[in-house]
């Protein structure tokens, strides 16, 4: 079973819920009871900066618009890169990608995995339906704690983030320490950042109905306006019910989204103001599972269908306000502040199979039912300085900014008597035992402050086609364990400077060549609910980048290469022990390849590859020295095409490929998780119903419904089922 590890859980609430209507109320009236702030509107655009460019290396000022897409519409010419701005991806010294709302309009994105997914470097490390969504970035995990929000970590939900507010998603390759801070949980193989809607400047009035099969129905309901003068005042508000049956045996969801975002434009003073609630049920989630340790080989993974710990229920809510100011003293100056609050909660059975009671080569194991509710706090802030410089022919973009993030976690635990544990098995599983006993309020288990100081300045010279970006962040970390009874149980503080060097040379107009340095102080890593230490909270650590890479812009495709050395303390569960620890260096090196854009007309393409060699190193007594680090595989591809048919007029047909080789699943590399393949089909097709814009949608994912184990990088010792072939139908209106 997964070690549900993330900060977020509700206290007592009922177990059974009633209605989808309740949800919805919830999430637009009272998404955390607790929470007294809740739905007034969410989180500012982050990557808005300030007013002045340097060579347009650094976009500024506040935008309502998004920047240009690139040829084909499915990335972004630019991102947001933190305190560094937003940055032309030719002028940025980094692997970044920027989705479009386009793209995820056409592929039906229902949450953020399903938008990270187009790249060989990332992949899911959890499966839809399941308790949260993980990643894996460069074959080191991100987890859905560690997700920004315009910029700001604290802010996103440990479950997933819904796709329904998302303009764009910026994901950057490698340690972001620097640009973006600390995060939560430590994360150190990239960065993943959602850029909230903000309301454009032509008016938008749409419906969209969806269906997913089983027979889970919903509607999105989108709303933009802009008021005053010069459209000054914009409002942008959406809105989501879906409920119904699952594709998982017996299992049903019921989902309520509400988000808000105000802002304010002038030529001086920039302001945002946003918000969103929500909240999901669901009866028979898709768990993980653990793995014997002792285990020969992996069994065949069971139907993405089947219900393996049947009658386990889930039920989360989340809840963030978060605003942004930022004012232009004079032409080269601007300043800004943004603060936020988070509020998420969770409510969950938690059955277990661990060590020898866990999955057999044969599929067979003993769980224990428990409870697991946890819930997570957080507050954060940022106020820094941006500023444009030309001297001796130089010029500067210098940035300053101090930020703080602070977050407390809490947790309710309570297993069932060993004599209760049943004997199961994944392809046939039995109905778990319920749960006896007082389910209490989570009580208080830890209290963390992560705070920074950054300086960075970006020249530019030789008429813009050198950029070099130099920088220091000053981080500190501190963290209270606490007991039941509020007492300090362990404590630390340290801090640390992370610096960041990156170059960038083009050599034309169309080419760049580029290098990079980063380290980064990251939060220390959390022993898992399934260890035998579970809750033990490790010492911050340091992790290190190094980077060179080209890009290539074609005009119509942009091509990419890069190659990677990340370095990190490696975290790991004895598999007979259950004890959670350090044990060496996992070192990540890899090459990346991209091809993105359209490389005919109406013909795009999203195209990728990764190839690993992950090592493990300074391990205790060098037992596993030179071993495959667990969980990373040796390659992984992604092929994508969309095509809009030339003789049939708004018909448009698209196919995705999806490949992730075999990895190791032990650190000793004697037993393997198999490698596997997706494809997903799909078509849209716009006309005018009543001179009204449709635009009608279909895409079958995983289309051979094949079946496959995800698994961890840091917990390879669990896997989860893949979901089965999955339809998706959607009649979008604009009025």
């Amino acid at each position: 079973m997964n070690p549900q590890h993330h900060s977020s859980s509700f206290a007592t609430a009922p177990h059974k819920h009633s209605l989808l209507a309740r949800l919805v109320r919830s999430a637009l009236g009272g998404a955390v009871a607790s929470a007294p702030i809740l739905l007034l509107p969410l989180a500012a655009s982050a990557q808005d900066m300030g007013p002045a460019a340097v060579e347009q290396v650094v976009i500024t000022g506040a935008k309502v618009q998004a920047d240009p897409a690139y040829a084909g519409g499915q990335i972004g010419r630019s991102g947001g890169l933190g305190v560094l701005g937003e940055a032309d991806i030719m002028k940025t010294p980094f692997s970044t990608t920027n989705y479009t709302s386009q793209i995820l309009e056409d592929q039906q994105v229902r949450t953020l995995a399903d938008v990270v997914v187009n790249e060989a470097s990332v992949r899911v490390m959890t499966s839809t339906g399941g308790f949260s969504e993980d990643f894996q970035i460069r074959g080191f995990n991100v987890t859905s704690g560690d997700v920004g929000l315009n910029g700001l970590y604290g802010l996103s939900s440990s479950n997933r983030m819904p796709a329904a507010i998302m303009e764009r998603v910026e994901v950057l390759k490698g340690p972001g320490t620097l640009m973006y801070g600390i995060s939560p949980n430590g994360s150190v193989g990239g960065n993943i950042n959602i850029v909230t809607k903000r309301a454009g400047d032509q008016p938008l009035t749409r419906v969209t109905a969806t269906y997913e099969s089983q027979a889970l129905f919903g509607t999105h309901v989108d709303v933009g306006r802009r008021f005053g003068d010069n459209g000054a005042w914009g409002v942008r508000v959406n809105g989501v019910i879906r409920g119904g049956d699952t594709n998982i045996d017996d299992g049903e969801q019921e989902v309520g989204l509400a988000a808000i975002a105000l802002d304010y434009r002038s030529p001086k003073l920039r302001w945002t103001l946003d918000s969103y609630g929500q909240q999901e049920k669901t009866d028979n989630f898709r768990a993980q599972n653990s793995f014997r340790p002792d285990i020969a080989s992996i069994p065949a993974p069971p139907s993405g269908h089947r219900a393996v710990y049947r009658g386990a229920d889930l039920e989360f809510r989340d809840a963030t306000i978060a605003s942004r100011l930022e004012y232009d003293v004079s032409k080269e100056l601007m300043v800004y502040a943004t603060a936020g609050y988070h509020y998420g909660a969770s409510e969950q059975d938690f059955p277990t199979a661990r060590a020898l009671n866990a999955v057999d080569a044969a599929g067979n194991f003993r769980l224990t039912n428990a409870w697991y509710d946890a819930y997570g706090r957080s507050k954060t802030g940022e106020v820094g300085a941006r500023l444009s410089l030309d001297t001796a022919g130089i010029k500067h973009f210098i940035t300053a900014s101090v930020s703080r993030l602070d977050s407390e976690a809490g947790s309710f635990y309570l297993s069932a008597a060993p004599s209760s544990s049943q004997l199961s098995n994944i392809y046939n599983p039995v109905a778990i035992m319920p749960m006896m006993g007082e389910r209490l309020a989570p009580t208080k288990t830890s209290e963390t402050e992560l705070s920074s100081f950054s300086l960075t300045d970006t020249l530019t010279f030789l008429d813009g086609r050198v950029l070099f970006t130099g920088g220091l962040r000053k981080q500190k970390v501190s963290l209270d364990n606490l007991a039941p009874s509020g007492a300090v149980t362990t404590s630390y503080s340290e801090s640390a400077v992370s610096p960041l060097a990156g170059l960038v040379v083009m050599p034309m107009e169309n080419v760049s060549l580029y290098a990079n340095f980063t380290s980064g102080l990251s939060r220390g890593s959390t022993a898992p609910a399934t260890a035998a230490n579970a809750g033990e909270v490790f010492a911050p650590f340091k992790s290190k980048q190094y980077e060179v890479g080209t890009k290539v812009d074609t005009g119509r495709v942009l091509l990419g290469a890069a190659v990677f050395q990340i370095d990190r303390p490696n975290a790991i569960t004895d598999p007979l022990t259950t004890v959670y620890s350090l044990d060496g260096t996992q070192r990540n090196r890899g090459l990346e390849l991209s091809a993105v854009g359209e490389a005919a007309p109406g013909l795009r393409l999203m195209t990728s590859a990764t190839f690993y060699n992950a090592k493990q190193q300074r391990t205790a007594g060098g037992i596993n020295e030179g071993k495959k680090a667990t969980g990373v595989p040796k390659n992984a591809f992604n092929a994508g095409v969309d095509w809009d048919l030339p003789w049939i007029s708004g018909l448009s047909l698209n196919a995705r490929a999806i490949h992730t080789a075999e990895l190791a699943q032990n650190v000793t590399n004697t037993v393997y998780i198999s490698s596997w393949t997706r494809f997903d089909l799909g078509a849209r097709y716009r006309t005018e119903l009543m001179g009204k814009p449709v635009v009608l949608r279909a895409s079958v994912e995983n289309a051979g419904n094949k079946r496959y184990w995800l698994s961890s990088s840091t917990l390879a010792t669990v896997g989860t089922a893949a979901a089965p072939r999955t339809v998706l139908l959607s009649a979008q209106v604009d009025f």
